[in-house]
């Protein structure tokens, strides 16, 4: 009987898929991790990113001359000591608090730099997202001379309609331009938390159940369902920070401890992927507002996604 040594459809899109992102990412990785060996004076910043926002300001924070280096890739590496003149870290606060990546990379990190800053990106409310990142940076021993917050699209697909967020100005770029010229000067800063926002914050976590040590890390499988949509394209197993996504023989299969970020759900194709209903009175219940709609930002690709958070 003769051996059929053909490919099926899906393997063959897996193979070129993982090919080009690792001759990509190989190139990448190397000028970064040669450049933060370096001592010359440079600006390096961190940044983890599901949607594109905090890539974006990280890009445009780093400037032509510095360093972006990916949260979920440093872990990958086990990379914690980073070197420069001058460190940046931007991230999106989920319930007014860092991803969980992110709190386990800073508690692990030894950041050495005359300047350290951060930048909190969030869509509705800040609430006390600066003190909160604050108390778990300090304790970590890495002290930001620097916190800001800067609003942006709001990402959080069971509050908010993506087709709607995206109408809205939120005067970004200009924002974006006041934090640039605050880290140019090195200004020594934290901005100010009020204590309503103290107390929205608190009543956030009394209503949730969220534990504030921990923030949001729930089961991706008890919350996210793939459906028949799926072509299997791969893009969920490239672009989760925590490569909770495989392809196999049967389709995309999905386990593990998710940051609740949603990159899987926002840059699948064909919106495959969903909500699981949770039980009445749950939270987050399963529910979204627009369920087509979805959101990556205009100035970031999804390869750049795709480099920044695979873990394969």
């Amino acid at each position: 009987m003769k051996e059929n040594n053909g490919i099926s459809r899906r393997t063959a899109i897996k193979m070129m898929g993982s090919a080009a992102l690792a001759v990509m990412m190989a190139s990448t990785e190397a000028v970064a991790l040669t450049s933060c060996a370096g001592m010359g004076k440079k600006r390096v910043v961190l940044y983890f990113s599901a949607t594109g926002n905090c890539l974006y300001v990280a890009r445009e924070l780093a400037g032509k001359d510095g360093e972006m280096l990916s949260i979920p890739q440093l872990m990958r590496k086990k990379q914690f000591e980073i070197e420069a003149d001058e460190i940046g870290l931007v991230y999106p606060v989920y319930g007014h608090m860092p991803p969980y990546m992110v709190r386990q990379f800073i508690k692990k990190a030894r950041l050495k730099a005359d300047y350290l800053f951060a930048v909190l990106t969030y869509g509705n409310r800040k609430c006390s997202s600066v003190e909160i990142w604050d108390d778990i940076s300090r304790k970590a021993g890495n002290k930001f001379h620097y916190i800001s917050t800067l609003i942006m699209v709001d990402n959080w697909l069971p509050n908010f309609d993506m087709n709607e967020q995206m109408k809205i100005d939120k005067h970004i770029p200009e924002n974006l331009k006041k934090i640039a010229a605050d880290v140019d000067a090195r200004r020594q800063w934290h901005e100010p938390v009020t204590q309503e926002e103290r107390d929205q914050h608190k009543g956030f976590l009394e209503r949730t159940g969220i534990d504030p040590e921990v923030g949001f890390l729930l089961r991706s499988e008890k919350y996210f369902r793939v459906t028949d949509d799926c072509i299997d394209c791969g893009i969920c197993t490239y672009v989760c920070p925590r490569g909770n996504y495989d392809l196999t023989g049967r389709g995309v299969r999905m386990e593990g401890n998710c940051e609740f970020c949603f990159a899987c759900i926002q840059n699948c194709p064909q919106k495959a992927i969903q909500f699981i209903e949770q039980e009445e009175g749950s939270w987050p219940d399963g529910k979204e507002k627009n369920p087509n709609a979805r959101y990556r930002n205009e100035n970031v690709s999804l390869m750049e996604l795709k480099m920044a958070n695979n873990q394969r």
